[in-house]
């Protein structure tokens, strides 16, 4: 349902936004969008006379701007309400960036690029908010909120660096903002130290903010080819976290990886038949292949347990289920809390939705998508219909190559233009359409940007993670699996009736006689109440194929 009453927000209202994860399940206004404005190539283009895309696979992205200005290009302009939520750079350097908040003549921002991630409030020291602020292996991150009320430009003096995004959102005309006027007050200041803390404390961090929250825990022996329930309600409520512990990661390395795709979880919401949520159990909680250590806001993982801080809501009841499609019985013990609410409260919220998938099209013409399509190399991550939330993705690379004879000047296989072997599967612009756009609202320059690293093709080749991005795992000469994530917290993207997802994919599946390339992704977002997605579970031989194991493990 639309919701009528407009809200009045305080910074620090915005601020909690970084982590509320209840705020997802609200159904959004008519007006309310989010988006990304960045340096892709411009020489992408949509005609309209035609329906058809043009250079949809340009990547020089590292300089595209909306128009320039002197010396200067424009990079973001919308007019308000609304609130920059991220700011990213690869290269960030001394030319300046500028924020006019509101029409004003004078910036409320006016300093290095690279200085506005390592300093705040116009303060000496440098800013000390390493959870807001993260440089994510060479990328530079800042999700320190900018609110304006009626209008913001961003302009990129020269010498201003390479490559960014800018996230955002906007309300509908009537919300209330408080315009940023370049500094922080005392409880400003102090609501961001208290996110930078909560974003700090993920994995371990509460979020169940009513009363009355229950905590459950079950031990079940899920049997080979069948399935064991783990939460089963009826009523109107709320899980707000969900913990599993299994013996996986005292089993060996292979098995391991096998094991975490066998096993998969199923959530169906209101006595509905098809569920919302179906994974296999590793990929869910946001790793593959197997169980490896990493700490997000919404999930993560270590040698104990994996956990979700997904907010659930159900009007009529909820039901977990786990499924074995392995050969021996696993026993599974879920702690979970729940909290009981009125159906009052629960009917108008959205449904919390998550699947896996590999190379699934539904109903668009494929042969668009293909090499000489006019829309290759685009890859699709969620197609959506209704009203909802899209609330991030886990990526899982399966990308391998022979080794060159070549030798190398320096690290596996040379860097930069020098290399031995073009072996990089990362350099895919991420694409959302939202509501119908022809063009798409967000646009970014390259998948590891999207994530928020940096360079990732040139090593080393590290493990990270942070409260919205990781990258649990990666080989470490990166041939062969790459795991990573990006989450939507405050920059989740609404849609009223619709949302197409894309993520582009130069490399084929098989891009040599031994080298592959392939995706699966888990995607999560939030739903009309009543609605279902049009995903399908994946068989077992089709989900083992992605791993590469062996064949005495097949």
């Amino acid at each position: 349902m639309n919701q009528t009453k407009l809200p009045v927000y305080s910074y620090q209202d915005l601020v909690r936004r970084l982590y509320d994860l209840e705020a997802l399940a609200i159904s959004p206004q008519d007006g309310e969008k989010s988006g990304c404005f960045s340096s892709f190539d411009r020489s992408s283009i949509y005609h309209a006379e035609t329906g058809l895309y043009e250079n949809w696979g340009a990547n020089d992205d590292g300089a595209g701007f909306i128009r320039q200005e002197g010396d200067s290009i424009v990079a973001l302009e919308l007019d308000g309400p609304g609130v920059i939520w991220r700011v990213w750079s690869a290269l960030p350097a001394e030319g300046h960036i500028r924020i006019f908040i509101d029409h004003a003549d004078t910036p409320v921002i006016d300093q290095p690029f690279r200085d506005y991630f390592d300093t705040f409030n116009r303060e000496e020291p440098p800013a000390n908010f390493p959870s807001l602020t993260p440089t994510l292996s060479r990328g530079r991150n800042s999700f320190i909120p900018i609110p304006f009320q009626k209008h913001c430009k961003v302009m990129l003096d020269k010498g201003w660096g390479a490559y960014y995004h800018i996230t955002y959102t906007v309300f509908p005309v009537g919300v209330r903002m408080p315009s940023f006027d370049g500094s922080f007050d005392k409880e400003s200041a102090i609501a961001l130290a208290e996110a930078d803390r909560v974003l700090q404390q993920r994995g371990t961090y509460s979020f169940a903010q009513a009363g009355g929250s229950i905590d459950e825990s079950v031990t079940v022996s899920v049997p080979a080819g069948g399935r064991a329930v783990i939460f089963d309600k009826q009523g109107a409520g709320s899980i707000s976290m969900i913990r599993i512990r299994t013996d996986l990661r005292r089993k060996s390395e292979p098995l391991q990886r096998k094991l975490a795709r066998q096993l998969t979880i199923s959530m169906k919401w209101d006595n509905e038949e098809i569920p919302s949520v179906w994974a296999p159990l590793g990929d869910f909680f946001g790793s593959a292949p197997g169980i490896k250590q990493y700490r997000s806001l919404p999930l993560g993982m270590n040698e104990h347990e994996m956990y979700s801080n997904w907010y659930m809501p159900f009007s009529e009841s909820a039901r977990i289920e786990i499924e074995n499609d392995g050969t021996e019985a696993c026993e599974i013990t879920a702690d979970i809390r729940f909290t009981p609410l009125s159906k009052s409260d629960t009917d108008e919220l959205l449904r919390f939705h998550a699947k896996w998938h590999r190379d699934e099209y539904l109903d668009l013409d494929t042969e668009r998508f293909k090499e000489g399509g006019d829309r290759w190399p685009d890859w699709p991550l969620l197609l959506a219909k209704g009203r909802g939330r899209f609330c991030g993705v886990h990526l899982h690379v399966y990308n391998t190559w022979e080794k060159p004879d070549e030798e190398p000047e320096t690290w596996w296989y040379g860097q930069w233009d020098r290399k031995t072997i073009d072996w990089w599967w990362g350099e895919g612009d991420e694409e959302f359409f939202v509501d119908g756009e022809s063009f798409p609202s967000t646009f970014g320059t390259g998948s590891e940007d999207y994530i928020g690293y940096a360079w990732a093709a040139e090593p080393p080749f590290p493990m990270f993670d942070s409260a919205f991005a990781s990258q649990p795992f990666i080989e470490l000469d990166a041939n062969g699996h790459t795991s990573v994530n990006r989450f939507h917290i405050c920059d989740n993207v609404p849609f009223i009736h619709s949302f197409e997802g894309f993520i582009e994919k130069y490399k084929a599946n098989q891009w040599g006689l031994n080298n592959e390339c392939l995706y699966a992704a888990t995607v999560y977002w939030y739903q009309e109440r009543g609605t279902s997605d049009a995903y399908k579970p994946v068989p077992w031989i089709e989900r083992l194929d992605h791993l590469k194991l062996g064949e005495e493990l097949q």
